[in-house]
């Protein structure tokens, strides 16, 4: 695939075949993720890979647990309430069910950590839709990055104590018929552009 053209037809996977995505394609799409841009390169994305369906049904637990402690209030940020309200009903799968679910950690105290992690994001969907792999940007854990219980067990599975969740990747085969991912090309609204001659 041609790289505008794969660009163009990247869409977001939120319903997920069980079945693992193969070794083979998925080293492709970590290492498209640690070939990605980083600021001075450091190369401080720490990429955990969970395909263990015990681990990636506690952390769906704890995401499901802990935003549902949360309340709702005129403060709560935006773009965190219909978790909150998804959890509270007690079926919450932050993750889509998808069978790899792709962490990107980096160093709390690092400047450049969000703009890194985005790089990786980008170049790991664009990696994952080139191999006919669905793949969806995942913001709970980054939401909760701050959150004792999920940092206690993300440690537990190997994240530094000087790190944090920037953002995470779900990964696996289209529940669509074909197992391939959405491909439309749709017509782009917003993001204006202003050229300056």
């Amino acid at each position: 695939m041609e790289t505008l053209s794969c660009i163009a037809t990247r869409h977001s996977t939120r319903n997920f075949k069980p079945d693992m995505v193969p070794e083979s394609l998925l080293e492709q799409v970590i290492e498209a993720g640690r070939l990605a841009p980083s600021g001075k390169r450091m190369n401080q994305n720490h990429f955990l890979v969970v395909r263990s369906p015990e681990v990636l049904e506690k952390l769906t637990l704890l995401v499901r647990e802990e935003f549902a402690k949360m309340e709702l209030t005129p403060e709560t940020e935006e773009n965190i309430i219909g978790a909150i309200k998804r959890a509270k009903k007690g079926d919450y799968v932050f993750r889509y069910n998808a069978p790899v679910l792709i962490i990107v950690a980096n160093k709390k105290n690092y400047g450049n950590n969000m703009a890194d992690a985005a790089c990786a994001m980008e170049n790991m969907m664009l990696a994952a839709n080139e191999l006919d792999l669905g793949s969806c940007w995942i913001n709970q854990l980054r939401w909760l990055n701050e959150n004792p219980v999920l940092l206690s067990y993300l440690r537990e599975l190997g994240m530094a104590d000087d790190e944090r969740v920037y953002a995470s990747l779900s990964l696996g085969y289209s529940a669509l018929p074909d197992g391939l991912p959405n491909r439309r090309v749709l017509e782009v609204k917003g993001n204006p552009v202003t050229y300056i001659d």
